[in-house]
């Protein structure tokens, strides 16, 4: 099968190629590239998408104009002044390349393969170019292996020791449901093309539930809003547990046949009534009970979780507790019945021929990228340490936790750091090297998908400025200068975009190339939206054959495609038997002592106008999502004497950050939200994460982002704090 361009010819000179959002959302919006001449000068959605519809959100509508940014990288760079200053001189790829092998080979001679460690995570979404792209290229180096967890790990792992791999619900099956409940998710600002599923079943009828700390956007447009302290929604999902089984909501019959370990778990949540979960969650009992009971009495009933209900020191083991409830009243029997978590996971991706996991030498070690800050500062105790990084698709002094560490750690005069990146981003300032790195529209790509059943197709539509490569292409480059032959290294981007797919695979018959030429996007064989139910009988992917709510002797690990389809050194820690409530690391109600200094609980949803740290270098959209905000209840402001409009420092233990006081009834008090994303080069003393500590969630080594006590204090007035965060200027010298 070849993978020529096949496009459309709408006037002279205009040409339109097929493109596949390439940003870390479960949308993974099918787009049309025009091009007029050489030149990208729009991107749309494609209007015959199933899911996309022809819209793109806030993020995307100018996504042309981005690739023309006045600010793009487009030649390899090579740092001209201290580590941070954002000075760089620009050379040619010869001497990029040279210097990395003369640093990495020296590396490699004194300290061995493993003092080098690749930092990536999901900054581009393609099966060529995004989450694996460089494994091949690191195993067979011989290099540390990078942990990549940021987020959806946990949730992975709770899902795959209950459910199995399997896509289970479909999104666009929520249209046919007759309860829904959003659970740590704000839909309109980061799964907007699922919202009108949800919309289409309300005008039917369905009552819409949204669960979270805070009145998201999302909360905003629900029936019913129910806010949960932050860490405990645990508790919540084992009272309804509790109540759906003494009120006789449970279906015994599905149960009896589908279910593994129902008689422990009514052992086990008997204690967990709506009593005890209102101290807990600050949920009033009556309201438990209604919810179970509506959801328990409703048929067709949906449930869809976020990742952010991962995020806190019990969030697996609630995901859970809430994977169990629509196996206990028998919701996956109905159309729409069940639970959507990242229905990826029964895309036929050859993901061992993409990494080679059958080249990492036995006993390699492995680094999680949420410990990136200790590891680069030594207390890992690593042996040896870590003398070098590339880092592509992230910007970890945002996006990591405890990221001052990070900063600091990157500070080493003895640290070589190869960044490939769009732009001098707040990590790439601290780089040796960096890479200019292409666009989607600048290369070919094979999409999968987090969010719903559509292998999209992204056709390179327009030649790289500068001198700018694809990931794909920079491996290559990578490979042939550290003498490596073998053929994944020689195979074009088109040539490993056909390839990404298993197309023996019963998913995918019927679909070809071809077709994906001719249309851009196919949807998986797995049943229509409007008939589906895949788990009516069981058939749960896990060794039972049921859904697994009983672990026996289970370990954690993290999903292989999150480490480099690297299956050896996972943490193995036991995994409790039994989904339940397990509190914060931090909360003003278990630590008392820690909540005199710092008494509000912080949690950091997704940007509006960001798409994690995309975008929030853009004037536009920077003007758009408005400066780094905190938001606080009008109670928590009154006691700290802060007024709307103030500047406030955000502090704990681990670091700070500065921002602009919201003063608003959208959040309860004891709870400060401020949204993740900002740069620090645009932010004054860090940004959110600055405040996380570096502690792993309980499965799946899961960030723990919203699961820290913090103090707020007023810096100056309003008026004062009006344009705080202009810009720093880049000191980039030319040949």
């Amino acid at each position: 099968m070849s993978m020529s361009a096949s496009t459309s010819t709408t006037k002279a000179n205009t040409r339109e190629f097929f493109g596949g959002c390439p940003h870390d959302c479960p949308d993974t919006c099918a787009m049309l590239y025009t091009v007029e001449g050489d030149k990208l000068v729009n991107v749309r959605g494609n209007p015959k998408h199933p899911i996309t519809r022809g819209g793109l959100c806030v993020k995307l509508n100018d996504y042309s104009d981005r690739h023309y940014n006045a600010d793009r990288v487009l030649y390899p760079l090579k740092r001209n002044g201290p580590k941070g200053s954002r000075a760089f001189l620009r050379i040619s790829w010869e001497q990029a390349l040279a210097e990395i092998k003369q640093r990495w080979t020296k590396i490699i001679a004194g300290d061995g393969a493993e003092a080098i460690m690749p930092v990536s995570y999901l900054g581009n979404e393609g099966l060529v170019q995004g989450l694996t792209v460089g494994d091949a290229f690191f195993n067979k180096l011989g290099a540390t292996v990078c942990e990549k967890t940021y987020c959806a790990s946990g949730s992975s792992t709770a899902w795959l020791l209950t459910v199995g791999p399997t896509n289970a619900l479909d999104p666009e099956s929520f249209a046919h449901s007759k309860y829904i409940i959003i659970w740590g998710c704000n839909s309109l600002s980061t799964n907007l093309h699922h919202w009108p599923f949800v919309m289409e079943a309300r005008q039917k009828g369905a009552k819409v539930v949204v669960i979270d700390p805070y009145r998201s956007r999302t909360a905003k447009q629900a029936d019913w809003h129910i806010a949960p302290k932050p860490g405990t929604d645990g508790a919540l999902a084992m009272a309804m547990i509790q109540t759906l089984i003494a009120e006789d909501l449970v279906d015994r019959d599905y149960v009896d046949k589908y279910v593994l370990g129902f008689p422990e778990l009514k052992e086990h949540a008997a204690a967990c009534t709506p009593e005890w979960a209102e101290k807990i969650t600050g949920i009033p009992s009556g309201d438990i009970r209604k919810l179970a009971r509506e959801y328990g009495r409703s048929r067709n009933a949906s449930i869809r979780i976020g990742v952010a209900l991962e995020r806190t020191a019990g969030g697996t083991q609630a995901i859970r507790a809430v994977i169990a409830l629509p196996a206990l009243t028998g919701a996956w029997k109905d159309v729409a019945g069940g639970i959507y978590q990242a229905p990826l996971w029964e895309f036929p991706v050859n993901f061992g021929a993409i990494c080679r996991p059958d080249w990492i030498k036995p006993g390699t070690r492995v680094v999680n990228l949420l410990k990136l800050g200790e590891a680069l500062l030594g207390e890992t105790k690593l042996d040896p340490p870590i003398k070098s990084i590339m880092v592509y698709n992230t910007n970890p002094v945002t996006q990591a936790m405890d990221v001052d560490k990070i900063v600091k750690g990157l500070q080493r005069e003895d640290l070589f750091t190869v960044v490939a990146d769009h732009f001098i981003s707040d990590t790439a300032a601290y780089a040796d090297i960096i890479l200019p790195a292409t666009m989607a529209a600048e290369h070919d790509d094979m999409m999968f998908s987090w969010g719903h059943f559509y292998l999209t197709l992204n056709q390179k539509a327009i030649e790289p400025p500068g001198e700018a490569c694809s990931n794909a292409e920079i491996f290559r480059r990578l490979a042939k200068t550290m003498g490596f032959t073998d053929p994944e290294f020689i195979k074009s981007d088109k040539e490993l975009a056909e390839s990404t797919i298993d197309w023996t695979a019963p998913q995918v018959q019927g679909i070809d190339m071809d077709l994906l030429r001719a249309q851009g996007y196919a949807k998986l064989n797995l049943g229509a939206a409007d008939t589906r139910t895949p788990h009516a009988e069981g058939n749960f992917k896990t060794p039972s054959g049921k859904c697994e709510i009983l672990l026996t002797d289970a370990k954690n690990f993290v999903a292989p495609p999150f480490r480099q389809l690297y299956n050896e050194m996972q943490s193995g820690e036991p995994i409790e038997p039994l989904p339940g409530y397990t509190r914060p690391f931090e909360s003003a109600a278990d630590e008392p002592e820690l909540a005199k200094l710092y008494p509000l609980s912080i949690i950091a949803p997704k940007s509006h106008a960001f798409l994690n740290t995309n975008y929030a270098n853009e004037p536009k959209k920077r003007r758009l999502q408005g400066d780094q905000f905190v938001l606080l209840s009008p109670q928590d402001a009154a006691e700290r004497m802060i007024e709307h409009g103030d500047k406030v420092k955000v502090y704990n233990r681990t670091g700070g950050f500065q921002g602009v006081a919201q003063v608003t009834d959208d959040v309860q008090a004891g709870l400060v939200v401020t949204t993740v994303g900002y740069w620090r080069t645009h932010n004054e003393e860090g940004t959110v994460n600055s405040v996380s500590a570096a502690r792993f969630g309980g499965m799946g080594n899961c960030p723990t982002f919203s699961d820290n006590l913090v103090q707020v204090e007023r810096i100056v007035g309003r008026n004062a704090a009006r344009g705080m965060h202009e810009p720093k200027p880049v000191a980039l010298v030319t040949a």
